[in-house]
């Protein structure tokens, strides 16, 4: 289905891929792993020919469909939610147009005319609305929400929309770029037993692990510019790359050993005439080994300690008789919750049920129409948002920021932690006012790591985050002493973390004094999942 050979792409002068090579066949699930920056996107942008390599080359069968979804979604115009999940405003057209231009050029017979000829197919099924009502139930829509226009709702609303006409489509080969960045945990459980069950192949970048281990069969790591072939999901590609490691390890420690035999023996001989053909001998065979590169160890979670936070009373907060509302919206309506010292709670719920709302509440960020919020005795609350950049001073480095944070830091704890949220070298001195926004979210994350609050409260923490520093931010957060109200799209990071799950749905709040899976259990929401998939 897709084959990428001996492939060179250099960037900014920056070589990305060297010789590297991979195979996508029919079926597979296949995820493409590396740090930021590594080049994963990038060869998304090859594959999908938007990019040209310096070297090497792309080959796709003729009749394959390839679909794609960015981790940003397309700009939407006046279409409602089901035109875009069913093409009908914008793709249909722009197929129809690339239709009529290729035949003109008399290119009929062409891999890009079969392609765009299949999508117009696809989306003048006469199934296409009922197909694409099910898949945008599956992602969370509701059927009051088909006919809204797309631009009405928030950019992660329309991302699903996207990919519900994608699944519409049933590509044989879809290429998806962080899929469940804009999804609540059942939007996330649908997509992944959906995918179980994909007719066609899948070739995934994502940060969540416990998704790639429910769907994938295969990963290739980007590293040393080469693209490294692992069977299994995510967890067996770990233990198989550590294994990989060792084996390479012994293998350039044994091939250093025998050339340093060997050179001493041409040293210590090659001016005794007796023995001076040995000596160069020994030399020409130093000469002709394929030399083995001192392998680079795989990059690990970064760990540290959180400092002991002080210690607070036994309840930590509490709220009695809330009512929140915006406009006629109502969110919450006499709601009462009391959170104990120590707790470890995740709020789960579909998107707009209003678990951010709620932490913003307890935050003290919001003011609700009525009602008490009361602090614990000797609460220090810390609460952290994706949207914090009000709270760096733009004059001051990254390293300057993470310093003042807890004058206790020494210098060389702070780099260490910064790099393991991926501030290195001479990032640590950039100023924070020209920092992306992810930067941003990353730098106030570490500060609240680096002076604890006794009260943390976190609103999606893992985004802006790859894999490895996933892990090193749940590492920190599983020895932390505090007591901890979070919201995370992230399962594994989920089952980590939480001992109680509070469900927040339709302004009220139901807790499960236990994990995730229990939650699950309790609930049923995979076998809520699993219904959605397989309802006509």
């Amino acid at each position: 289905m897709l084959s990428i050979r001996d492939l060179k792409m250099s960037v900014a002068g920056r070589v990305l891929f060297e010789n590297a090579s991979m195979q996508v066949n029919y079926g597979d699930r296949v995820a493409l792993v590396g740090p930021n920056g590594a080049g994963k996107s990038t060869l998304f942008s090859i594959i999908l020919k938007r990019n040209t390599p310096d070297e090497g080359g792309v080959e796709r069968d003729a009749w394959t469909m390839v679909g794609y979804l960015p981790q940003e979604g397309e700009a939407v115009g006046e279409e409602t939610v089901l035109e875009v999940a069913t093409g009908r405003a914008a793709e249909v057209p722009a197929l129809e147009k690339k239709l009529k231009e290729l035949e003109q050029a008399g290119t009929v017979d062409s891999p890009e005319y079969m392609e765009a000829h299949a999508k117009f197919d696809a989306l003048n099924d006469p199934q296409v609305e009922a197909k694409a009502k099910k898949m945008l139930k599956g992602l969370g829509y509701r059927e009051t929400d088909f006919a809204r226009p797309a631009k009405e709702m928030s950019g992660g609303w329309v991302m699903r929309a996207h990919l519900a006409r994608l699944l519409v489509m049933e590509p044989d080969l879809l290429l998806l770029d962080e899929p469940t960045n804009h999804l609540d945990l059942l939007a996330l459980l649908w997509l992944q037993n959906y995918l179980k069950n994909y007719s066609g192949a899948v070739l995934l970048i994502s940060h969540d692990r416990q998704f790639m281990d429910e769907i994938i069969t295969e990963v290739y790591e980007i590293a040393d510019r080469k693209l490294h072939a692992y069977t299994g999901n995510y967890s067996d590609f770990l233990r198989q790359r550590e294994e990989r490691y060792e084996q390479q390890v012994a293998a350039y420690k044994n091939q250093q050993k025998e050339i340093q035999a060997l050179q001493e023996f041409a040293d210590r001989f090659r001016s005794v005439a007796s023995k001076a053909s040995q000596a160069m001998s020994k030399l020409k065979q130093i000469e002709r080994m394929e030399l083995i590169e001192k392998p680079t160890p795989p990059r690990k979670p970064f760990r540290f300690q959180i400092p002991p936070p002080p210690r607070g009373g036994q309840r930590a907060i509490s709220l009695e008789g809330i009512h929140m509302a915006y406009g006629a919206n109502v969110v919450y309506t006499g709601l009462d919750l009391t959170v104990e010292r120590g707790e470890r709670t995740v709020l789960v719920g579909p998107n707009g049920a209003g678990k951010s709302t709620l932490l913003k509440i307890i935050a003290g960020v919001v003011e609700p129409q009525k009602g008490v919020r009361d602090l614990g005795h000797n609460a220090k609350l810390g609460y952290f948002s994706q949207h914090r950049a009000g709270t760096l001073d733009p004059n001051k480095t990254v390293l300057e920021e993470c310093l003042a944070s807890a004058p206790m830091l020494r210098e060389d704890e702070a780099r260490g932690i910064l790099g393991s949220f991926m501030f290195r070298r001479e990032e640590i001195y950039k100023p924070t006012g020209v920092l992306s926004g992810g930067e941003k979210s990353r730098l106030n994350l570490i500060k609240f790591l680096v002076d604890p609050p006794n009260l943390l409260l976190m609103d999606e923490p893992t985004t802006h985050l790859d894999i490895t520093t996933v892990e090193s931010l749940t590492l920190a957060l599983e020895k932390y002493e505090g007591t901890l109200l979070f919201i995370s799209h992230d399962v594994h990071c989920i089952r980590r973390l939480a001992t109680k799950v509070l469900h927040v749905s339709g302004g009220k709040i139901t807790p499960y004094a236990g994990g995730y899976d229990y939650f699950l259990e309790k609930t049923g929401s995979v076998d809520d999942a699993r219904a959605a998939l397989t309802a006509e």
